[in-house]
């Protein structure tokens, strides 16, 4: 077991480093001055040999390419990733004063997510009605295939514009959340409620469902006692694809309602070309992977007693 745990938290640091590693050379390594990258393209021509030289040397720019990296990569281990281009802030402060928000409006979506999965996959189990069963397995590729943005769009259009029952921007009180919530939860549903639309139809046809039917146990009885717990098993595998869809679709959420956020930060970083503040980002979203990832293969065992036994026999 401790061989196990101790491969799973290799490779999660692994995938934290790859990611920093891979966010290095893109951002800083490119053939094109990084300091160039650091002006807006239109103040080029204002900015003297002088000054580029001397935000070179403050940056560590004019080092070689390996003494950059392994200086960047030791301070990070440190806890420092250097400071914002834009506000002269650490790194870590500016993405720490807007995350709360997101992770906020990320479990929450991620709990309405999962309620509207398992409101699917449950129903097209248990329902008689074919045509009804169909319909609610066809949901789960339509909700992946709608872009995030146009799903805002329409729900801005209907409820705040026409209904006026929610506000169509802003942060702050619970009301502001519920349409963003609502237009970050319908993709990341579908990937869950596929996988779990299937198992709970192929765990209907298990033997030890129809035993515990012929003993005299309702289908909602059994649905829910029996078929939920293996059913739900396949669905922790995708962790990592959920939180990505999690992540990805807070950027363009919180720009279409105007919330202060991750997703916001990581935009105005990208228009300003902040490139300690990107590579932040970068770094703190492979550690949600890696991290959730790494719950996932920890939990996995305590479900599912045949892979801790083979997990405990090898």
């Amino acid at each position: 077991m401790l061989r196990y745990l101790a491969g799973k938290v290799a490779r999660a640091a692994f995938v934290v480093w790859a990611a920093y590693t891979l966010s290095f050379v893109l951002l800083y390594l490119l053939p094109v001055n990084a300091v160039d990258l650091l002006f807006n393209p239109n103040e080029q021509q204002v900015i003297t040999p002088a000054v580029k030289a001397k935000i070179a040397d403050y940056y560590g720019f004019n080092k070689p390419a390996v003494v950059q990296y392994f200086d960047r990569l030791w301070a990070a281990l440190h806890g420092d990733m250097g400071a914002s281009v834009q506000s002269g802030q650490p790194v870590w402060a500016e993405i720490g004063s807007v995350i709360w928000p997101t992770i906020a409006l990320a479990l929450c979506a991620l709990l309405l997510a999962v309620l509207i999965a398992f409101t699917i996959a449950f129903t097209a189990s248990y329902t008689r009605q074919r045509w009804l069963a169909n319909l609610l397995q066809s949901l789960p590729p339509a909700t992946v295939s709608v872009p995030v943005f146009l799903i805002g769009l329409i729900l801005i259009q209907v409820f705040a514009f026409r209904l006026g029952w929610f506000p169509p921007m802003g942060t702050t009180g619970a009301a502001a959340l519920v349409l963003p919530l609502i237009t970050l939860a319908i993709p990341v549903s579908g990937p869950i409620a596929q996988l779990l639309t299937d198992s709970f139809l192929t765990e209907r046809n298990s033997p030890y469902v129809v035993t515990a039917i012929a003993k005299g146990g309702t289908r909602r009885w059994v649905l829910v006692r029996e078929v939920f717990r293996n059913a739900s098993l396949p669905a922790l595998t995708i962790a990592g694809i959920i939180l990505g869809n999690l992540l990805a679709g807070a950027v363009v959420v919180e720009t279409i309602y105007s919330r202060a956020g991750l997703g916001r930060l990581t935009e105005t970083a990208v228009g300003t070309k902040d490139i300690p503040i990107i590579q932040g980002v970068v770094v703190v979203t492979a550690t949600v992977f890696a991290v959730a990832n790494l719950a996932v293969d920890l939990i996995y065992p305590l479900l599912d007693p045949r892979l801790k036994a083979r997990i405990v026999t090898s």
